[in-house]
C-alpha cells in the first residue's frame, strides 16, 4: 500500500506541484488527506486520520530530487521504487 501512495505521488507531481509545492504531503488510499508546510504537522495529523502505516508522507516540489518517501510503519522495509517503476 505504501508504494502505491509513492506511485500516487509520482504519476501526478506535476498537479500537485501546482496546488501544494513546499508542502508536506499526506497520502493514503492513494488521495491527499492532508499537507501542511511543517513535516512535524503532518505526521501527527496523518496518524490521527490514517493511523501507523497507512500513510505516507512527500514533500512536494519538482523534479526527480522530491523522490523521496518516508515510511512510518512497524514492519519497514527498504527499497528502491525508483528502479522498479521504469521496468
Amino acid at each position: 500500500m505504501l508504494v502505491r501512495n509513492f506511485y500516487y505521488y509520482l504519476a501526478n507531481q506535476d498537479e500537485l506541484v501546482k496546488q501544494y509545492n513546499g508542502k508536506y504531503l499526506v497520502i493514503s488510499d492513494r488521495k491527499i488527506i492532508y499537507s501542511s508546510p511543517d513535516d512535524a504537522d503532518a505526521f501527527k495529523k496523518g496518524m490521527e486520520m490514517a493511523g501507523l502505516g497507512n500513510f505516507i508522507m512527500q514533500l512536494c516540489t519538482p523534479g526527480e530530487q522530491a523522490y523521496t518517501v518516508k515510511c512510518y510503519t512497524p514492519r519497514v522495509v527498504f527499497s528502491d521504487v525508483r528502479n522498479r517503476q521504469k521496468s
